[in-house]
């Protein structure tokens, strides 16, 4: 009968979650829920110079976000150290595992006169079989020891649930250090007991601990547990195919939720990262995958960090979110950015960074002209700018382009966009495409040459949102004041974007 699901994610609280280890934690809560079964948590705070109280928040932090929830009370295993060493002991009277005596300086001596004749070294277990008195006499010479767990003879073979088949000759493994001369456990017995007390039924980690299962798995014999069965994922790497780290950019979680990365983006992206799902389907949203995931579609080549499809696949979930939802995502980007204020005195409505009043239709308008060009939540404030200011700067590409040409002539036309739109009495998308149109035919002249230098007046920028949509969500006031002070202002504009391009 095939034991209850239960996983663990063990993450170390030496800094914020890395992608990796996210992956990692994603990978086990998917089986687990796929499965209908316990995803654990666990902190690996053992490594107690570089552990800290605030690593551990922001574990806790990220994984909420990511609506990765825990099913158990969440185990640290600096408060298990009593455990782990009562452990050891216990493998020490059963003779399993032994107190060896070696000065480091002993061992790295016989390691190189062994390496000089040309064969590999394993502890001799000089020291496992000494007495009582023997032991006394050692200590009060100032030795102190560790404990060794005994590497029987022969080969290690485990089916791993990715990998398939692997074998591993006992005689490369030395007798496995877990306690160390000062008392404390390593990290191999630490593991493995906490994966036999918390009964844990599949260790699913990263490639990197592959070479560690071998050991792992003496002590769980040693220990008399059942075996959990074993899934190794493949490596992330960056786009140049090496193992990912800063010098690709961002490599938290936390990193990317601040530029505005969506959680179930983060989590449909790294699902992504070595899952086939046998289909082209790339989007999922977070049923689909609890629905889907399966260990028997992760494949064992390392997979590639592609941060474009990143983007393209947080814009497909931007994309999904109604415009009350991307309002609320997105405030916090704008408040940030200095475009909104935390909402008036005795009110809810928000505020633009000119102390307007941003009522809520307006936002609404804003948001669903931006979603579809924002890949990401940092974008609206970016892309979105002009809605809440009109101190914004006059994009120097863009001045070049569409009023250098012909300055003169643009200052005419926008002076007759100025005064035809103040002269409007319905403002919206039709009578403002009207405008255009008709001075254009007037004028003899082709409507690009008011439809550009027009956005450049209104938002500063060459491309963006469709324009006629834009000014009837701006209003006249709003445009019409743009539209004179650009006219105004643009020979010296002009100039300055001359002088800045040589």
């Amino acid at each position: 009968m095939s034991r209850p699901v239960r996983v663990r994610f063990a993450p170390s609280p030496t800094g914020l979650l890395h992608i990796g280890s996210a992956h990692t934690g994603l990978f086990n809560w998917l089986f687990a829920r796929r499965e209908k079964g316990r995803f654990l948590l666990r902190i690996e705070d053992t490594d107690t110079a570089r552990s800290r109280p605030e690593w551990v928040d922001a574990i806790f932090e990220v994984l909420e976000w990511m609506g990765m929830d825990w099913d158990e009370e969440v185990v640290h295993q600096s408060q298990r150290f009593d455990r782990h060493v009562a452990r050891a002991r216990a493998l020490v009277d059963s003779g399993k595992a032994y107190r060896c005596y070696y000065l480091p300086e002993e061992l790295e001596a016989k390691k190189k006169q062994a390496l000089a004749e040309g064969r590999s070294w394993r502890n001799d277990r000089r020291y496992a079989d000494i007495t009582d008195a023997e032991a006394e006499a050692l200590e009060a010479d100032g030795r102190k020891p560790v404990i060794r767990l005994k590497i029987p003879e022969g080969k290690t073979v485990f089916q791993d649930r990715i990998l398939g088949e692997i074998a591993v000759e006992n005689e490369t493994i030395d007798d496995l250090v877990i306690v160390r001369s000062n008392g404390t456990p390593l990290y191999h017995l630490a593991v493995v007991a906490d994966d036999v007390d918390m009964n844990v039924s599949h260790v699913i980690r990263g490639i990197d601990h592959v070479t560690n299962t071998a050991k792992h798995i003496h002590l769980f014999q040693a220990l008399g547990a059942e075996l959990p069965e074993f899934a190794h994922l493949p490596s992330i790497l960056g786009e140049d195919k090496k193992k990912l780290s800063k010098r690709h950019g961002a490599v938290s979680v936390s990193e990317y939720r601040d530029a505005g990365y969506l959680p179930d983006a983060v989590v449909n992206f790294l699902s992504l990262l070595g899952w086939q799902t046998g289909d082209d389907q790339e989007f999922f949203t977070r049923a689909e995958l609890m629905e889907r995931f399966s260990l028997d579609q992760v494949h064992k080549r390392d997979t590639v960090f592609d941060l474009r499809k990143f983007e393209w696949l947080n814009g497909q979930h931007i994309m999904a979110l109604s415009n009350e939802e991307l309002w609320a995502l997105s405030k916090p980007f704008l408040v940030r950015a200095g475009l909104i204020g935390g909402g008036q005195p005795g009110g809810q409505t928000d505020v633009d960074s000119d102390g307007r009043p941003v009522d809520h239709a307006y936002a609404m308008e804003v948001v669903g002209l931006l979603r579809e060009r924002c890949r990401t939540l940092a974008e609206f404030a970016v892309q979105g700018r002009f809605f809440f200011t009109d101190d914004f700067d006059y994009n120097s590409k863009a001045v070049r382009k569409h009023w250098s040409k012909d300055p003169d002539g643009v200052v005419a036309r926008i002076g007759w966009l100025r005064d035809e739109f103040a002269a409007l009495t319905e403002f919206d998308t039709e009578a403002v495409e009207e405008v255009v149109r008709d001075l254009s035919e007037r004028e003899g002249l082709k409507a690009a040459q008011f439809i550009h230098p027009c956005r450049v007046a209104l938002t500063g920028e060459m491309a963006g949102p469709s324009l006629f949509h834009l000014i009837a969500v701006l209003g006249k006031e709003a445009c019409v004041d743009r539209l004179e002070n650009a006219r105004v202002r643009l020979p010296k504009v002009v100039e300055k974007a001359a002088v800045g391009q040589g």
